[in-house]
């Protein structure tokens, strides 16, 4: 799992429309908020989602560029974001190589099986590429304001 001061993976994955974004391109530029919810079209992963999308222009007016990630593909993601009106980028993790190095793909109990998902995680990224906030197991629940006021709190 990584921490506050550690330098954030760069990584180059797909948007619902299929474009690659490369994370290294917005370093020295804009504060980045990364948030790993488990699936599309679920009420809570809707619910995240939705309120970060709603916030956006809050976050861009503090110089910061949201993302949402998981493991579906770049079809669900178009039709999740089209049904929902989601405005926020989300990336496609395919292969989970990302989820992997940010730690948030993990091992959890399920009726007495062990089964592997995303741990709903945000993570906040400095100018400097290097995490200032490293959130995991985090309540959907007024997520997205909690952050907004982290990433206040940077400008500040």
């Amino acid at each position: 799992m990584l921490k506050i001061g550690d330098s954030a993976p760069t990584f180059s994955l797909p948007d619902a429309d299929m474009e690659t974004v490369d994370l290294a391109g917005y370093l020295k530029r804009d504060t980045i908020v990364l948030f790993f919810y488990p699936k599309d079209c679920t009420p809570c992963c809707t619910r995240e989602v939705t309120d970060f999308s709603d916030h956006e222009g809050d976050f861009q007016r503090l110089g910061c560029v949201l993302f949402g990630i998981n493991r579906d593909d770049c079809l669900k993601h178009q039709e999740f974001r089209d049904r929902e009106g989601i405005g926020t980028r989300l990336l496609s993790d395919a292969e989970g190589s990302v989820c992997q190095q940010y730690g948030v793909w993990q091992a959890r109990e399920v009726d007495g099986q062990k089964k592997f998902g995303i741990v709903r995680s945000t993570f906040v990224i400095d100018r400097n590429g290097l995490i200032r906030h490293a959130l995991y197991n985090v309540n959907y629940k007024g997520h997205a304001l909690d952050v907004l006021r982290l990433v206040k709190e940077l400008d500040s």
